[in-house]
């Protein structure tokens, strides 16, 4: 029987944030059923589960195929209308799921949806990934509204709306399970981070939509697996950024925009590597080959079409390059 909404958890060795935020996830979340993707822990995470909390539902995945290859693998065994791809250091509250069920009920052309996202560790303002809704600027990179770089704003009621966005956080992502499977799910090359963005493109050039509510909130503590000063984090963001892009953007801006990208990484290698050290400069530079190596695979992925205003001065930054 197709369940209404699953929650979904993918874990790996993180019994500690399953034993910290699990229960408010249970508690807030009547409606819908809790399940544990476990990407092959080396930890006690699975037997933690089956101890304390007997009613969330395990999927085992046979090894650890990262985040994006993770849930691939494990929702194909969760049979439901709704997926909510959860990260494990989420902290939920009251009422955060029925604003979601209302606007999918409300518009069947949107596919995903993400709530407000507010820093566990400073409740008043708004967290690094996700923040009030993920956009992107017009030279391919993504910021949020509420965060752009490193600055992120004090919740002031701002983003208390409910408006289209063009992605939205893996940190706790609502999806429609027939689109996320007509999309073949994530790009499990990634491994890991701006696996979602790639698919909010992807959803949006096949003509649906992304949405964010003001009306639903969580906590995220962030860097829970990688810290943002890590440079495989550095490594993996640019490389599937790079990636991503070859995918979904439209001639004759995938060109020029490809080739200006990659010299402008050049120097944020440099500037990488005076500020955080040369580990961060090389992984730029692995980044790079990373992506050529993958190139030749990626370019078959490209949908036969490419939505060409994808960029609406909104969610630009970087105006004055149109």
């Amino acid at each position: 029987m197709t369940e209404r909404l699953a929650i979904v958890i993918l874990n790996w060795n993180g019994k500690n944030w399953l034993e910290k935020f699990l229960p408010s996830v249970i508690r807030f979340s009547e409606k819908a059923s809790v399940y544990v993707i476990d990407n092959l822990s080396t930890d006690d995470s699975v037997n933690f589960l089956q101890t304390h909390f007997p009613d969330v539902k395990i999927v085992i995945n046979e090894q650890n195929y990262g985040f994006a290859g993770g849930y691939n693998e494990g929702l194909q065994k969760i049979d439901a209308t709704y997926y909510c791809l959860l990260n494990s250091d989420v902290e939920v509250t009251e009422n955060w799921i029925g604003p979601v069920l209302e606007l999918f009920e409300k518009d069947p052309e949107i596919s995903a949806i993400q709530p407000k996202v507010l820093s566990y560790h400073t409740k008043n303002f708004f967290e690094f990934a996700g923040a009030a809704g993920g956009l992107i600027d017009n030279l391919g990179y993504p910021y949020c509204r509420g965060r752009i770089f490193d600055d992120v704003e004090e919740d002031k009621g701002q983003y208390d709306d409910e408006t289209e966005i063009f992605w939205a956080s893996g940190c706790c992502l609502f999806i429609r399970s027939e689109d996320f499977w007509k999309q073949n799910g994530f790009d499990a090359r990634f491994f890991a981070h701006q696996e979602e963005i790639d698919l909010c493109w992807r959803l949006i050039n096949s003509g649906k939509k992304i949405y964010y509510t003001g009306k639903s909130k969580i906590y995220h503590v962030g860097g829970g697996t990688l810290h943002k000063q890590n440079p495989q984090k550095t490594y993996l963001n640019i490389r599937n950024n790079l990636s991503m892009m070859l995918k979904n953007l439209p001639f004759p801006k995938l060109i020029w925009l490809l080739f200006f990208r990659l010299c402008l990484d050049g120097l944020a290698g440099i500037y990488f590597g005076f500020k955080n050290g040369l580990p961060h400069l090389w992984a730029v530079v692995r980044a790079h080959f990373g992506f050529y190596g993958q190139a030749a695979a990626t370019w078959k992925l490209r949908q036969p079409y490419q939505k060409k205003q994808f960029y609406q001065s909104k969610w630009l930054i970087f105006k004055h390059f149109l």
